[in-house]
Parts: structure tokens; C-alpha cells; sequence
């Protein structure tokens, strides 16, 4: 009797698409969702990754034109009406607001500086808005992932132990194919939710960098502006 269970088992297909395929409609629905939001944090990993390598890259070479010595206005021609990086966009957004602070006469207009902060601080917003877009979705995956696998796994042991009673046996051959593919949810899930904690907190981390970077941009040419307004 154990030789011949022991064949049976042999004969079992315990590859992972063969697990697939025999697990039963609701665990097949939980683990594609689970490879689903693993592709998809994938995506918005690499994504990112390339988004703010680009962001640092560009911020440099904004730096590097800012600090020149080049006046700031002709600085602000060069660039036009359509800004390409976000350090662009924070500087035209201030410099915009600097030049519609001006009278006909070229008398400033009062509240020039808390127009000047506050326009920079909409720009920097919405570049901080852009750069978090999809983080929510890594954290969504990295908190509920193991859960909604858990929750495979458990309907799948809940079916095994329905073969069980059905076959009234508990031979390894009846058991251990429900049980093989029950566990598999719950790797899926793993699989899905330890790449999206470990990047999210990494790109997150990044994100605040960035837009600190931002944000001290800011401050040093709001203050530029202001010496220019006091003087």
C-alpha cells in the first residue's frame, strides 16, 4: 500500500503550472491577481527608478546654468514659455511671478515676495504630486498581498480537506497536491508584497530628496529676489 502510494505521488505534476491549473476557480482568481500586481509593481519600480534618475540629472544641469553667473533673466529667456524639468518649472513659475510683480513704471506691486513664495511652492507641489504618483499602489501591494495570498492558501486547504473526506483517505497522493497548490497562493503573495515594501520605502526616501532639493532651490532663489526687493 505505501509502495503504491508513493508511485501515485511520483506521478503527480508538482510544477507551477500545473499547480495552477488543478487549483480551483477562486484560488486561480487570487493568484492571478497576485502575479497581476506583481507585473504592475514592477513596472511602476522601473518606472520610477528611470523617472528620478532623470529628475537628479536634470536638477544638476539646472544647477549648474543657475550658479553660471548668467543673469537670471536671460536664463529665464532661454528656457521659454515651456519648461521642460521640474527645476525649470520652479524657476520659471518664481520668475513669471517676479516680472508680473512689476508696474508699467517698474514699481513692484506690494506682496511681491509672498506671491513669488507661494507660486514656487504650487510649482514644487505639483512636481512632488508627480513624483509619489503610483507609491500608493506599492504600499496597497506590499500591505494586502500576503493577506489576499493567505486567503487562497486557506481556500485551498479547505478543498483538500474536501478530497479527503470525499476519497476517505489521507494517503499522501490525495493530500499533498490541494496542499502544494494552496501554499503556492501564499508565495505568490510573498513574491508580490517584499519587492513593493523594499522599493516603495526606497523610492519614497528618494522622492522626499528630491523634492527637498526642490524646495532649497526655492529658498535660495526666493532669497536672491528678496535682496533684489530690498535694494
Amino acid at each position: 500500500m505505501e509502495t503504491e502510494t508513493l508511485a501515485l505521488a511520483q506521478e503527480l505534476d508538482f510544477s507551477l503550472l500545473a499547480l495552477f491549473w488543478r487549483a480551483t476557480l477562486i484560488v486561480k482568481i487570487v493568484m492571478v491577481m497576485l502575479i497581476l500586481a506583481s507585473f504592475w509593481s514592477w513596472s511602476i519600480i522601473i518606472q520610477k527608478a528611470i523617472g528620478y534618475r532623470a529628475a537628479r540629472r536634470e536638477a544638476s544641469v539646472f544647477d549648474r546654468a543657475f550658479w553660471s553667473g548668467e543673469p537670471l533673466d536671460g536664463l529665464y529667456e532661454d528656457i521659454g514659455p515651456d519648461p521642460r524639468g521640474a527645476s525649470q518649472k520652479v524657476f520659471f513659475a518664481g520668475m513669471t511671478e517676479w516680472r508680473r510683480s512689476h508696474r508699467a513704471d517698474g514699481a513692484l506691486i506690494a506682496g511681491a515676495q509672498a506671491r513669488i513664495d507661494r507660486s514656487m511652492d504650487v510649482a514644487i507641489a505639483k512636481e512632488a504630486e508627480d513624483l509619489n504618483r503610483g507609491l500608493s499602489f506599492l504600499a496597497t501591494v506590499g500591505s494586502t498581498a500576503p493577506f489576499i495570498g493567505l486567503f487562497g492558501t486557506v481556500w485551498g486547504i479547505k478543498n483538500a480537506f474536501e478530497e479527503i473526506a470525499i476519497a476517505q483517505s489521507t494517503n499522501l497522493a490525495v493530500v499533498a497536491p490541494g496542499i502544494a497548490e494552496a501554499l503556492l497562493a501564499t508565495g505568490l503573495g510573498l513574491l508580490a508584497a517584499i519587492p513593493a515594501v523594499i522599493f516603495y520605502n526606497k523610492l519614497a526616501a528618494d522622492s522626499e530628496r528630491i523634492v527637498a532639493g526642490y524646495e532649497s532651490f526655492a529658498d535660495e532663489f526666493a532669497t536672491i529676489l528678496s535682496r533684489q526687493l530690498d535694494a
